[in-house]
């Protein structure tokens, strides 16, 4: 499958409140990111952010450095659109966040909810680990949400996997310190409830990525 065709479709189709993971408001991922990062220069990037409204939370208590990443231009295009003039206040990259070219370690906090769940291949999570790695700095923060145990096997026409907070750290293994884990009941727009999985960890060894046999 063509990912970048089907989500360009999603987002053609739907308005961004027609989305089952659509979040008037991000709370739970701003307040752990600035638990972790009170100072508004520190560099966030939120990988598959779509059009969430994590951005318009960010900007408003007064984020300066913040990237948000997706592969779908349509996706971008309704941030863009939602945020008007304050839009330039952000870069925007439109692609895969597999392959995204990042400097090294110029990430001090990287979000993402909602993404790393449909990466249902382990050499696509192992990869998407490395990319974590290289970008974010030693000490930074990493933010992941996926659906947990109970939550959704499919998502906007897609598998999807499912973790508990224990499960959920594995996959990064032992250089991610577990911060602190929380648990989401979301309802998406249409009322239906959909359980998260937040894990935050710290990045504390530099050492190279050890992957699976």
């Amino acid at each position: 499958m063509d990912l970048k065709s089907h989500w360009e479709t999603v987002y053609h189709t739907k308005g961004p409140d027609q989305m089952s993971w659509f979040q008037p408001e991000a709370r739970l991922s701003r307040e752990l990111i600035e638990r972790v990062a009170p100072s508004r220069e520190a560099r966030i990037v939120d990988v598959g952010a779509g059009a969430s409204t994590l951005v318009d939370g960010l900007l408003a208590a007064g984020h300066r450095h913040i990237s948000v990443l997706d592969l779908s231009s349509a996706s971008l295009e309704m941030a863009r659109t939602r945020l008007g003039a304050a839009a330039d206040a952000v870069t925007w990259i439109e692609g895969d966040v597999l392959t995204v070219p990042f400097a090294e370690g110029c990430v001090d906090v990287w979000h993402d909810r909602a993404v790393f769940h449909f990466l249902t291949a382990r050499a696509d999570r192992e990869r998407y680990v490395m990319q974590v790695r290289h970008a974010v700095r030693p000490g930074g923060f990493v933010l992941v949400a996926t659906f947990a145990e109970d939550g959704p096997q499919r998502c906007s026409g897609l598998d999807v996997a499912r973790y508990s907070p224990e499960s959920l750290h594995a996959e990064f293994g032992e250089a991610f310190r577990l911060v602190e884990s929380e648990r989401e009941q979301h309802r998406t727009p249409w009322g239906a409830p959909q359980s998260f999985t937040y894990c935050l960890c710290r990045l504390a060894d530099p050492s190279p990525l050890r992957t699976h046999p």
